[in-house]
């Protein structure tokens, strides 16, 4: 990954000009959906059912559990989460770094600090007038640089780019459908535009690869060439709608971004709360 320096952290808040804030984030998902086998559990542990104490204290209380690496949930994806031909990023064996109950190495716990820097928005489904692209688009480098010079912004080095595709919008019109048989996202020659302009993470409001995958034997080149390759962190199923509305309205693309993971020590991602401050 390449990091963001404490010059680049000074810099991405003088992008902070009329005070809003937007999440970046999705809500947690409780219900089973083509997409979302096993969605999210929450349930109140506290006070028990029917029993409310007229007078005196009592806490409400609950309790959540989650797969992190779903399809609709938004989370964050630690190095660790990928490993290729037995290996994680930078040739680390996989049977080193993980055991049976934990992540030893490259685990969230490196982005326990938080990752704060620039964020930029390139919209590819406004780019191609269009509310979504259609599940099985792929995005290629070509039309990261032009939604670049059409949106007036430049991607720099250290910056969160997140790239939307419209797949949060879709699924709230039409509903949701089975993701691993056909999504948008990025093509894996993409990833040039990645190492290209050194970026820091990567976001976007769906999978961040396509399906079905044009590589063959590798159903997600884009996490392995990202994460496994280049140490960038991936965020996956993101909320940009608001951010894009937002953006246009402001007539820039380019933001304060803050990314909080959870200090879950070994654990290979979290759920995420991205957010943008302009």
């Amino acid at each position: 990954m390449d990091t963001v320096t404490h010059e680049q952290v000074l810099a991405a808040i003088r992008e902070v000009r009329s005070g809003y804030t937007v999440s970046l984030a999705a809500p947690v998902n409780t219900r089973t959906a083509p997409d979302d086998a096993e969605p999210a559990e929450h349930r109140l542990t506290a006070p028990a059912a029917g029993v409310q104490e007229e007078r005196g204290l009592q806490f409400a209380r609950d309790r959540i559990a989650m797969n992190v690496h779903g399809d609709v949930n938004s989370h964050i994806d630690a190095l660790c989460h990928v490993i290729y031909d037995g290996t994680l990023h930078r040739g680390v064996p996989a049977t080193e770094a993980l055991s049976p109950d934990a992540a030893i190495e490259q685990s969230i716990e490196l982005a326990r600090d938080g990752i704060v820097g620039r964020g930029v928005l390139l919209d590819i489904a406004r780019l191609h007038d269009v509310s979504w692209l259609e599940p099985g688009t792929h995005v290629s480098l070509e039309d990261l640089a032009a939604a670049e010079v059409r949106q007036g912004v430049h991607v720099d080095r250290g910056d969160i780019l997140l790239v939307r595709v419209g797949h949060r919008r879709r699924r709230d019109e039409l509903g949701p459908w089975d993701v691993a048989d056909a999504r948008a996202g990025l093509h894996p020659t993409a990833v040039r535009f990645l190492a290209d302009r050194q970026v820091a993470v990567l976001g976007s409001d769906g999978n961040n690869d396509a399906a079905p995958s044009v590589s063959r034997d590798v159903a997600f080149p884009v996490h392995v060439l990202a994460i496994h390759a280049a140490g960038v962190h991936l965020l996956d199923y993101l909320q940009l709608e608001d951010l894009a509305r937002l953006c246009a309205g402001e007539g820039r693309w380019s933001f304060l971004c803050v990314i909080a993971p959870l200090r879950f020590t070994g654990a290979t991602g979290s759920p995420v709360n991205p957010l943008a401050i302009l």
